[in-house]
Parts: C-alpha cells; sequence; structure tokens
C-alpha cells in the first residue's frame, strides 16, 4: 500500500495542476491522479507557433504544451471484465485544475455512484481555441485510451481488463473534439453515450453518422444565448422531417425515465451557458441515467452492451 501512495503521489507531482493539495482536496470521493501522456492533446504541430485570434496572440509555451491528464478512480470502484470511462472535455478559456473544482466533476462523478473512471484531457490552456491537438489525428483517441489503460495498470487501479464503454462528455468548444474521435478516434463502437453541454456548434452531421452507425445515445442541453439554439432547432426540424423520434423538453420537465429510454434528447435549460455542467447537478444527472452500472452492484456486460 505504502508503495501504491508513493507511486501515485509521484505521478501527482508530474501534472501541472496548481493546487498542491488536489489529491487531498478529493479524497472523500477516492483518488485523483495526474500524470503527463505522450497521447495527451498537447503538444502538437498545428499549434507549435501558438495562435493568434482578434489580434491577440496565445504563444505555444503558455497554452499549448501542457500534456497533463486528470485520472479520477471513485471510492468502491471495482475493474469488473471490462473497465468503463468517461471523458471530460473542458471548454474556451479553462484548464484541467479549474474544470474539477469550478463544475464539481469529481463530486459529481462521485454522488452518481457509477462503476467508471473519470479521466479529463488539458486541452488548449486558458485560451480561446476548439482544437484539442492529438485526440484530433486519426486513432488518436485510441493511443490516448491505451496510455491511460497502462497508466492505470502500472498503478495497480486495474489489472489485465480490456477496455468497457466510453461516454464523451463535452462542455462549450469541447464538443470539436468530441466529433473527431467519433469520426477517426478508431474507437467509436466503444463510445456509447455523447453528452453536449450548450455545445453542439457544428460538426452535427458527424454526431449522426457516429449515432446511426453505433445506436449511441446523444444528450443535447442547450441554453437561449449560449450560440448553440439554432443548430439544435435545426437539427430536431431534419429530424421530424426524416420522421426519426427524439425526446425535447425543457430541463424542469425532463425526467430520469426520459433519459434513460431514450437515444435522441434535447433539453433547453434556462441557465446561462457556463452554469449548465453542475448548477442543477447536470453531469450526475446524466451518468445516474447513462448506461454504467452502478459500483454496489455486479457490473454487466450482456447482449445489450453491443449497443447500449
Amino acid at each position: 500500500m505504502k508503495k501504491l501512495i508513493l507511486l501515485l503521489a509521484a505521478a501527482f507531482l508530474s501534472c501541472n495542476l496548481h493546487s498542491e493539495t488536489a489529491p487531498e482536496t478529493y479524497a472523500e470521493y477516492g483518488r485523483l491522479i495526474c500524470v503527463k501522456l505522450p497521447s495527451a492533446p498537447f503538444p502538437h504541430p498545428e499549434r507549435a507557433q501558438g495562435r493568434t485570434r482578434n489580434n491577440i496572440v496565445y504563444p505555444a509555451e503558455k497554452h499549448y504544451q501542457d500534456s497533463s491528464v486528470a485520472l479520477f478512480v471513485p471510492k468502491g470502484f471495482r475493474a469488473g471484465d471490462k473497465v468503463d470511462f468517461v471523458v471530460h472535455f473542458h471548454g474556451w478559456n479553462n484548464y484541467v485544475e479549474r474544470v474539477l473544482t469550478k463544475y464539481e466533476l469529481i463530486k459529481q462523478f462521485s454522488e452518481s455512484g457509477r462503476n467508471a473512471i473519470l479521466v479529463v484531457p488539458q486541452g488548449p490552456y486558458d485560451a480561446p481555441d476548439s482544437f484539442d491537438g492529438k485526440l484530433e489525428d486519426e486513432g488518436g483517441f485510441n493511443r490516448f485510451m491505451d496510455d491511460v489503460m497502462s497508466t492505470l495498470r502500472k498503478g495497480k487501479v486495474i489489472n489485465s481488463q480490456p477496455l468497457g464503454r466510453i461516454i464523451l462528455s463535452g462542455h462549450s468548444g469541447g464538443y470539436q473534439v468530441i466529433s473527431s474521435i467519433v469520426t477517426v478516434g478508431g474507437l467509436s463502437d466503444h463510445v456509447k453515450e455523447v453528452w453536449l453541454f450548450d455545445a453542439l456548434y457544428a460538426r452535427t452531421e458527424k454526431f449522426m453518422d457516429w449515432h446511426n452507425q453505433q445506436h449511441g445515445k446523444m444528450i443535447n442541453l442547450f441554453t437561449e444565448h449560449g450560440g448553440t439554439k439554432q443548430e439544435n432547432e435545426t437539427l430536431m426540424a431534419d429530424l421530424k422531417k426524416k420522421n426519426i423520434s427524439f425526446v425535447f423538453k425543457n430541463e424542469s420537465a425532463i425526467t430520469p425515465p426520459d433519459l434513460k429510454k431514450n437515444d435522441l434528447i434535447f433539453v433547453f435549460t434556462d441557465l446561462e451557458h457556463d452554469l449548465v455542467v453542475n448548477q442543477r447537478h447536470e453531469f450526475r444527472t446524466y451518468l445516474e441515467t447513462s448506461c454504467l452500472a452502478n459500483k454496489n452492484l455486479a457490473p454487466s456486460y450482456g447482449p445489450k452492451w453491443t449497443r447500449r
């Protein structure tokens, strides 16, 4: 046990999370492990010179060099026949430590009781940019998850179990990398759900291709002024023309059965754009109604796993 603690501590210290007490901060919920992975989004050739937007320069050394990835293993997690994951992608002007704290991701994840591991990779560090580097390359997500699994095996969190179900969650600009993952990431058959928190700005056809091919579940939560309303309304109108069923409700009216039993779900919220992940415990609710097993129950990989 002492050796494991030292290993995890070393892994954390190699990360760029600014708070030196982060593992202790989340200890009541489980173990936070932070590592640098070669397959993390950055650095990447397309941002080797940084980026200029609206005449503001975002240097590579500050915004596109951090290869940190946070892994959270909740208390009571049991590695079954396969290992399930939720991978969350942050939006513009953000970074891992702030995301974990501001949106209460670890608290919500723990409270959901799901038997899975949370992964939060560092995208563009505190920059207005939706590009997620190597995770948008062909096969990039496959390589990334290989590294994640290897890290967890080295840390004795899991043994030789293979990869199981994956849920991709994204807030705001996080949509872009998710659209790339379900298109060219190499693990589309493992991705069972996609959650877009006020994030469906574009690339809608990529999400729908994935949904149609993999029969995956997709939740689109959108706001009045977050910039995604028109894209969601256009998609719903197109689905109606094609007689494709979906659920559309205000957030106050959506129910757990709505979230559990349907594959295409549109939720309109009166919240502001930056509040949609945690203000009403949305992340936790989607976890609780997801395909993931409850950690208090035996993980199940029966016939339903091949579809959801």
